[in-house]
């Protein structure tokens, strides 16, 4: 949760008037428990979405994820009703099974630098041509999986795409 990029994009998030929340998985930083592999993951992604869910209701909820929080939080985005958009930031498609957004009709963006070690753009690229529903994919030029040095460019994508789906917010 203390990373550049979950950091920036919550920054983003926030300053277009969105409630955020940011949260460690289990086993990570100073929260309980341990790494599940995914499984437990998926529950700590939806316990969150009933923690803000509850804090904020009625409002339209957006949840984004970076790398392994991008595997595990658009699964749980796919599945859940109370979820209208979602955002994939560093997505791993090189060690991670992303099948399950074939069947996501929920607007999506993805932002990926060109140089990222753990998502091939080729691959990334096939998968989002792949899916159903209004999808969007930003490529970062010469950046790594953590978009060292661009995240302005992180900021500029997730604000253009949200300007462009809500202008009148």
């Amino acid at each position: 949760m203390h990373n550049k990029v979950v950091y920036q994009a919550a920054k983003s998030l926030d300053q277009f008037g969105l409630p955020v929340l940011r949260f460690n998985f289990r086993g990570a930083g100073m929260s309980a428990g341990a790494f599940d592999q995914g499984r437990g993951e998926l529950d700590d992604v939806r316990a969150a979405l009933d923690f803000l869910t509850d804090a904020f209701p009625g409002l339209p909820v957006l949840l984004a994820g970076f790398s392994f929080g991008s595997w595990v939080g658009l699964q749980v985005g796919c599945e859940d009703s109370r979820v209208a958009e979602l955002i994939g930031i560093g997505v791993p498609v090189n060690d991670s099974d992303f099948s399950y957004l074939s069947s996501c009709n929920k607007p999506k963006l993805f932002v990926q630098g060109s140089k990222d070690q753990f998502g091939a753009l080729d691959r990334l690229k096939t998968l989002v041509a792949s899916l159903p529903g209004d999808d969007r994919l930003i490529i970062v030029d010469d950046a790594d999986h953590f978009l060292t040095g661009k995240l302005d460019q992180l900021d500029r994508a997730i604000t253009n795409w949200l300007m462009e789906r809500h202008p009148h917010s």
